[in-house]
């Protein structure tokens, strides 16, 4: 019983390879969609600068699901795309033309 612990232990605890300073609740959600089937196109978590913070975007893997965009804490803060216009929730509108730094901090490679 002890073993079995252990290796789930390990398995939880095993390390995301993602950049250095990667929020644990972005972590968190790396792990929640793990547990899931792959999605296709594969999941990316995109991190940028926007309106003078640090921002998560996680796009819309599917159909009329909108994307995510989240702050350094995980607070939803809008939806920027997807949803049955395409064009998210009309929240952050200009999230993609004042967007700035960008770049891919993890991807799905299962």
């Amino acid at each position: 019983m002890f073993v079995l612990a252990a290796i789930i232990g390990l398995v939880a605890c095993e390390e995301i390879d993602v950049p250095r300073g990667t929020p644990s609740c972005i972590k968190s959600k790396i792990r929640d969609i793990q547990k899931e089937p792959v999605r296709n196109p594969p999941a990316a978590i995109w991190q940028c600068e926007y309106q003078g913070q640090t921002v998560y975007y996680i796009p819309s893997y599917c159909c009329d699901n909108y994307s995510e965009l989240y702050d350094e804490h995980c607070n939803l803060i809008c939806h920027p795309d997807g949803g049955i216009t395409g064009t998210g929730d009309c929240a952050c509108t200009d999230f993609f033309t004042n967007r700035t730094n960008v770049k891919l901090i993890w991807n799905d490679n299962r």
